[in-house]
């Protein structure tokens, strides 16, 4: 696909990458688990997989609908730019780095505040691990907020086509992470983010909890102390499962949830507030096949 092309309609970036991910979606379940080279928590089944896939396709749809108002956001704030950043090879090495970087607190914020909470716990909900995993997106991320995080990156100077362009670029090798087949890269564990790394931001085991954010580059996590490494079995999922392949169901059982909270009657204006933007809910515990039991329903990526 022509790359001014990709640039000028950077929305199309994953359908190009489309067919790399279906490869690598083959060959996982082929060598891994049609082979048995991988655990019980890594396998395709079918309700899950068709799950994930209906998940991934609202998502897309949600993005090209929220997008068309976003881009004029966007090209409203590029018009007080700070700078006039031309596009160079050195320019989007910064522009990459630079939109990481906003992923980090992005995602971060997406474990801390429960109004984004609700649409990421979606990615959070499977209790395997394996490529379709990475599908398993929320329609919802528009309404919570997750382009107010690229915004910045606007109001420096980058063009939003550009923006875009790195965002899904960013999220694209993001879908490399989602597996149990790789086990190390050596020394790139020092800088990147891995299948190790993301294996444990998945993970519901209580030292697992709210680490690993990492986008691309893991040393934000090394940076602001939310790095863990993989020494314990993950167990995957989030400690409130939602115990459904409906992708409805899947969708919206958190926003369902703090609805119902926010409507109670006697609740004061700071209560309601909290319920909606505080960190999730830590009043609530289940039970692993671990050793070590979660004793709240935190964020578990």
């Amino acid at each position: 696909m022509d790359m001014d092309l990709l640039i000028t309609h950077p929305e199309w970036l994953l359908l190009a990458l489309a067919p790399l991910f279906f490869i690598c979606i083959a060959l996982e379940w082929w060598f891994g688990v049609r082979l048995r080279r991988l655990p019980t928590s890594a396998q395709y089944r079918p309700a899950e997989v068709v799950c994930n896939f209906i998940l991934a396709g609202m998502h897309q749809v949600a993005d090209i609908i929220a997008g068309l108002l976003i881009a004029k956001v966007y090209l409203h704030f590029f018009g007080w730019r700070l700078f006039d950043i031309e596009m160079t090879l050195l320019t989007f090495a910064l522009l990459i780095v630079a939109q990481d970087f906003c992923y980090y607190w992005f995602h971060r914020a997406s474990h801390r505040i429960r109004w984004m909470w609700a649409a990421h716990v979606v990615h959070h909900s499977s209790e395997n691990m394996n490529f379709t995993t990475a599908f398993r997106q929320s329609l919802m991320y528009p309404l919570a907020g997750m382009w107010l995080f690229w915004l910045p990156l606007v109001v420096i100077g980058f063009d939003p086509n550009w923006v875009v362009f790195a965002v899904l670029l960013n999220l694209g090798l993001q879908f490399f992470v989602h597996t149990q087949a790789i086990k190390s890269l050596g020394p790139l564990e020092w800088i990147v983010n891995t299948p190790s790394h993301h294996r444990v931001h998945h993970g519901r085991n209580l030292q697992y909890i709210d680490k690993n954010y990492a986008g691309v580059l893991i040393i934000w996590d090394k940076m602001f102390g939310t790095f863990e490494p993989e020494n314990e079995t993950v167990q995957y999922g989030i400690t409130k499962p939602v115990n459904s392949f409906n992708p409805l169901v899947v969708t919206f059982s958190e926003w369902r949830d703090m609805w119902r909270e926010v409507s109670q009657p006697q609740l004061t204006l700071a209560q309601r507030f909290g319920i909606l933007f505080a960190p999730p809910a830590t009043h609530q515990s289940v039970s692993t096949t671990s050793d070590t039991t979660p004793s709240d329903t935190t964020p578990s990526l």
